[in-house]
């Protein structure tokens, strides 16, 4: 130990993993990416590990803008866990912020969704207390 009180920490070797209190952080992949030949008004995205579910409902919500020209989606190969989504705007409207407020309205609507489907169910398990116990 230094005398200012600092100690010295001997550097990691290679390929080891960052620790913070024994607390082990995991670096994900990324899992959206922007295709080749994008401009400003009009972009292709590439989500891994995503299919129909997503790029059906993000699609729904992105073509609600009325700054949106275009908005599709596809799956190019049933057996490649990749959906493409393609985006063009009018004018000077940026792509990037059309897909982020897709997103997150789409987040906003599945927390509508939970929270009436947790009303309901509350009040069902109120009223027929026999049938909730059995779950």
């Amino acid at each position: 130990m230094a005398q200012d009180g600092d100690e010295e920490m001997p550097d990691a070797g290679a390929g080891a993993d960052a620790t913070t209190s024994g607390v082990e952080f995991v670096r994900e992949k990324q899992r959206l990416r922007l295709l080749p030949g994008s401009t400003d008004t009009a972009a292709s995205f590439a989500f891994d590990h995503e299919d129909h579910t997503l790029g059906n409902a993000l699609r729904y919500m992105i073509m609600k803008n009325p700054n949106v020209e275009f908005c599709g989606y596809s799956i190019p190969h049933p057996s490649e866990p990749v959906m493409n989504l393609r985006i063009q705007t009018w004018d000077d409207v940026s792509v990037f912020e059309v897909l982020r407020k897709g997103l997150n309205d789409l987040e906003d609507l599945c927390d509508v969704v939970e929270d009436k489907f947790t009303i309901a169910r509350d009040e069902f398990d109120t009223a027929h207390p026999e049938q909730a116990a059995g779950r």
